[in-house]
């Protein structure tokens, strides 16, 4: 058989703590009504962290998840890569480091990458090449936590393309040569244009959080740029959107007509329906996460789960996974579900 790597796992955390469309609307003191909430930005319920659910952790709690549910051996992994996001229990950490410790993987080594919301996508392209590259990684864990809604002000109109973000952890377990499930070829877009739009405005080492602006920093995550955003946004998101998933495709030996599924990350409705349209998928060959809001990288990983527990995923179904992250970028990645063929 000739080399590959497969999804040999999935993991995912979801905390118990919930934020209803009611609360959503109530939280922006009614400027959004709740029918604007589920409707208009596709949210019936979202997930917000509770006590012990920094981000490392959910990280951590999601790799263990997935090596109960799979019986996988710790020491049996080779690296770990973090795609949780930067906001974290303890700022300057290494959080695959951290989730190697408390998991017992004490052959690996593990590091962090980042690139917002694509970070599983490109995370799993870095793993993939690493692997085929080199005899003595064969068993890759990517995980990480996210709770980018800790910064949101439900009463900031700047960020309402934001109110979905939620909260929960997600795994992905990578075998070479796994037999199964073969992750094919990724495409990956980045507009630095877009570098400084969105972030959080204090913290940082260009406006550290004191005395005038303590009261407002930790609800600061907003848009610097509101107008110049919008119109560039509007002019290349849908764009790369579909091109990403597209060249994926192409440069795995497919199109958009051999596509079964698309797991992609949660935003409006309207979009993702347009998205859907534009590949030409019903909506059966997606999941419109709004009972879960968008949990950032982890969404592509909830979507795959959700699918296959739903029976929405079989062996021989082509997958794109597609994921869009503030600075901005762009990824797509293939999957072909099921027993590899030669």
């Amino acid at each position: 058989m000739r080399n590959h790597v497969g999804i040999a796992g999935l993991g995912i955390y979801i905390p118990d703590r919930v934020m209803t469309a009611k609360e959503i609307s109530e939280a922006t003191n009614g400027v959004w009504a709740e029918e604007a909430v589920r409707e208009k930005l596709g949210i019936n319920k979202k997930y917000l962290p509770g006590p012990g659910d920094g981000t490392q952790e959910m990280g951590y709690k999601a790799a263990k998840n997935l090596i109960d549910e799979y019986g996988i051996d710790p020491l049996s992994i080779d690296m770990i890569i973090s795609i949780g996001e930067e906001w974290k229990e303890y700022p300057l950490t290494t959080t695959a480091i951290y989730i190697q410790e408390k998991i017992g993987a004490y052959n690996a080594f593990a590091f962090d990458l980042q690139q917002r919301c694509c970070t599983n996508i490109t995370a799993m392209k870095v793993a993939k090449d690493m692997m085929m590259a080199n005899d003595d990684i064969n068993t890759v864990l990517i995980c990480g936590g996210y709770r980018n809604g800790d910064f949101i002000d439900y009463t900031n109109s700047r960020v309402s393309f934001m109110f979905n973000l939620s909260a929960g952890g997600g795994a992905i377990l990578l075998k070479k040569n796994y037999g199964r499930n073969e992750l094919l070829e990724t495409s990956i877009i980045t507009d630095g244009s877009f570098a400084r739009d969105v972030g959080v405005r204090y913290g940082g080492t260009e406006e550290p959080i004191n005395l005038e602006n303590i009261d407002k920093a930790y609800k600061s995550l907003d848009v610097f740029d509101v107008e110049g955003m919008k119109a560039r946004l509007n002019e290349k998101s849908t764009p790369n959107f579909l091109f990403v998933i597209r060249d994926a495709l192409k440069k795995s030996g497919y199109s958009q007509e051999d596509l079964d599924y698309l797991a992609i990350l949660h935003f409006k409705y309207s979009a993702h329906k347009y998205i859907l349209e534009e590949l030409g998928l019903d909506e059966s060959q997606s999941i419109y996460l709004r009972d879960y809001g968008h949990m950032g990288q982890i969404d592509q990983i909830l979507s795959l789960k959700l699918a296959l527990e739903e029976g929405r995923i079989k062996d021989g179904d082509i997958i794109a996974t597609v994921g869009a992250g503030i600075g901005y970028a762009w990824a797509a990645n293939v999957i072909k579900w099921g027993k590899i063929e030669d």
